[in-house]
This record gives C-alpha cells, structure tokens and sequence, in this order.
C-alpha cells in the first residue's frame, strides 16, 4: 500500500505540474481580438496594432475579426466573446455600449454581464454633424431650424450612447427630431446622400470631407483638438457628461496570468508612437485606463445614462 500510496502521489503531482506547464505556455495557439463593428474606424485600426504587437511578442498568429451588426443589440460579436472558452484566446474590443447599454436590452449572453476590463486605451471624437448646406451652423441653429422643419437624424443605432445623448441634447434644447435610422456606417456619403440631415458619427469618418461639413457639436467633456471651436455636448448641457470610450474585455472567468500577458502588450501598444501620431491625426485621445478605473468608469456612466433614459421617457 505505501508504494501504491506513492505512486498515486506522484502521479497527482505530475498532473498539477503538467497543467500548470500547459496553462504557463499562454499563447500557444492563434488569439482572436473581437471587433463589432465593420473594420476601418479608430477601435479597429488600434486594435489591430494591438493584435500585431501580440504577434510579435509572442510568436502565435493574432489578428482582428469584424462581427458587425446590430448597432443597438443584438452585437453578435460581443456574444461570440461572451459564449468562447474563458481563456484568452478570444478577447474583445468594446466601445462603452456592451459592458454599459448590453445587459440593459434583453440580450440572454450579455445579462448579467459576463465581460471583465482589461482596460481602456481609446475615446472617440464623436460628433453631431450636418451638411455644409444645412441652414444652420451650430446647436442652436439645429433648434430653431427643427422646430418648423423636419430634421432626420443617422446613428449607428437608437439604445447606444451617442444617440441617446444626441436625443437628450434635443429635448433639453426644445425640439426633437422628426425620425431618425440606423445606418452601418455615417460618413461623407451619408451626407452627401441626403438620406439624412445630421449624423452622429466619428470625426474619422468625415475627416476627408471635414471643410464642407459643418460640425454642430463633439460627445464628451473635452474639445476636440481638430475642431476646437466646436462646443462639447457637456458644455451645452453638463448632466449629459458621458464620453464614448472604447477598451480591451474578456470573460470574468479568464485566468489573470493570462489577462496580464495581453495587457503588456496593449499597454505598450497604444503609448507608442505610431498610436499616438494615429491620436494626433484623429483627434482622438489614445491612452491606457487601468481595469479597475474602467470598472468604476462604467458604473459612473451608466448611472449617467440612466438619468438620460428618464430625461427622455418624460
């Protein structure tokens, strides 16, 4: 029996040392970081400089998949991170709507949350826009304008944050939009169209047309380097104070060995050069948010949209 008992000891020990080995080779198949939305705008182009230094760090295949759709749920990319194994291998880039807006819309795989930051490294320039034709150049203008004509208005869907805070803005400035739609992508060619006569959208995507756009105000509680005379909604209106962030999650259950290893490099990723040049072309703020201020950043903003579902129901 002793000699049984031994090698039974032995063998357990092997087994705990063979795991450990197995999990301590973190990663040792391809990793992929999860984008849900069309590729081409800053959360992608970042994220994939991301996906490329992790490559480079750690000799596995990494890159970005795109799952778009559903710009106010059901984001089938997010649910694509929610429902793969809690392992690092898939690792999601989110803007404040999954983790703020998803549990919230009746989306199974997103309530209760099942996503953990690892941090946040980008907030958009996000802006409300009209065309260089439109017969009003600022807030105000859009105010007046709207209470005697009808003004609709592109978003990339109605529960997500910059919507939301474009229709708190109208309400609290007396007038409302007279229908409004969801659209993919908002750019120069939204514009142009006519399907629409203001958008709220990225500053990227209407860079290439920026001098024949007139833009009316930027989401969030600081200017935009690229349009510094352009007010901030929270200038407008301070309760609707809410920036539109965009950070690296994974599923609560991932390993914190494993969350460490994709941190490093993210961290080194967004404070490099070539991320801030892409900051300074942009006007976006690329920066690294540790976990835990993201956790308390989230909590801060959804209290904040809360009171602009409340503002909006009255």
């Amino acid at each position: 029996m002793p000699v049984l008992k031994k090698s039974l000891t032995a063998m357990a020990l092997a087994m705990v040392a063979f795991t450990g080995s197995a999990h301590a080779e973190y990663p040792e198949k391809p990793v992929e970081f999860i984008v849900p939305w069309p590729p081409g705008d800053l959360e992608d182009v970042l994220t994939r400089m991301i996906a490329e230094d992790f490559q480079a760090a750690y000799g596995v295949p990494a890159a970005v998949v795109n799952k778009p759709g559903g710009g106010g749920g059901p984001f089938p990319g997010a649910i694509g991170v929610a429902t793969a194994p809690a392992d690092g291998y898939t690792v999601g880039s989110f803007i404040i709507a999954i983790p703020v807006v998803g549990p919230q819309i009746g989306i199974p795989e997103l309530n209760p949350d099942p996503f953990e930051p690892l941090g946040n490294f980008l907030t958009y320039p996000f802006v409300i826009a009209a065309g260089g034709n439109a017969p009003y150049d600022d807030m105000a203008g859009l105010a007046a304008h709207a209470t005697s004509n009808d003004v609709v208005l592109g978003h990339f869907g109605a529960p997500l944050v910059p919507t939301q805070v474009t229709f708190g803005l109208a309400k609290e400035m007396g007038f409302s939009f007279a229908s409004d739609a969801a659209f993919d992508a908002l750019d120069c060619n939204t514009l142009a169209s006519g399907d629409v006569d203001v958008i709220n959208t990225t500053l990227q995507l209407i860079l290439p047309c920026l001098d024949d756009v007139k833009v009316l105000a930027s989401v969030g509680s600081e200017r935009i380097p690229l349009t510094p005379d352009t007010p901030t909604v929270a200038e407008l209106i301070p309760s609707l104070d809410i920036a539109l962030w965009n950070g690296l999650f994974v599923h609560k259950d991932t390993p914190q060995d494993v969350r460490e290893k994709i941190i490093a490099v993210a961290q080194k990723t967004v404070m490099s050069e070539r991320a801030q040049k892409l900051a300074a072309e942009t006007g976006a703020s690329v920066y690294w948010q540790s976990a835990d201020e993201v956790t308390a950043q989230i909590e801060k903003d959804i209290e904040t949209l809360g009171n602009i579902g409340n503002l909006l129901a009255n």
